[in-house]
């Protein structure tokens, strides 16, 4: 259901760019942007998607994802509280919830997420986190606490730490920085994708 490569990109031609190049889970994450052009970059994402048999995760724009017919939402602590978690359900997506600790791995199970994430795993430059870094003992007990449901790791990620990862228990690693920051980022994607893949 989720792939164990999991790219978090900013834009649509980010997802145009690593779609083709073999990822098949890949969140948009789109900050600051007017309505209009959200939807058009929702829209180009995901039909890049359903062209290559990728599926397209939509961060925080629930509306536009379910106007889109996207097939996932990825949902931070914060826009829980202000998203209707039942219209998403009906609309048929699959939902993805962020958590970095037991209060709000609680309030995420409690919207039966199609997957939690756990994170910073690591340290990350990316954005000020108000949680200190999680660790790779963390992802055990995590995998233990949501069941069957799926756990992404996400935080401060390059390969060799998702590979990490994905040993202590972890279904799939989110990673941002050390792919659209990468020199040649396609073929970074492509190494993860190998190297994610054979350590299934």
């Amino acid at each position: 259901m989720i792939d164990r490569f999991y790219p978090v990109v900013p834009s649509a031609d980010w997802v145009a760019r690593l779609v083709p190049a073999g990822t098949r889970f890949i969140q948009l994450r789109i900050k600051d942007q007017p309505d209009a052009e959200l939807r058009r970059q929702v829209r180009e994402a995901q039909g890049v998607c359903a062209r290559h048999g990728a599926q397209l995760i939509v961060n925080d724009y629930w509306k536009i994802a379910i106007d889109e017919k996207c097939p996932w939402v990825h949902l931070g602590q914060e826009d829980l509280v202000d998203a209707d978690v039942a219209a998403i359900h009906k609309a048929g997506l699959k939902l993805g919830v962020s958590t970095h600790d037991h209060a709000e791995l609680d309030k995420g199970l409690a919207v039966d997420p199609d997957y939690v994430a756990l994170g910073p795993i690591y340290p990350t430059l990316l954005k000020k986190m108000p949680f200190a870094p999680q660790g790779l003992d963390r992802i055990g007990e995590w995998k233990r606490l949501v069941g069957n449901k799926p756990l992404v790791a996400i935080g401060g990620l390059t390969l060799e730490r998702a590979l990490l990862c994905l040993k202590a228990g972890a279904d799939s690693a989110a990673v941002v920085g050390d792919i659209v920051n990468n020199a040649d980022p396609v073929a970074q994607a492509r190494k993860w994708i190998a190297e994610t893949q054979a350590a299934a």
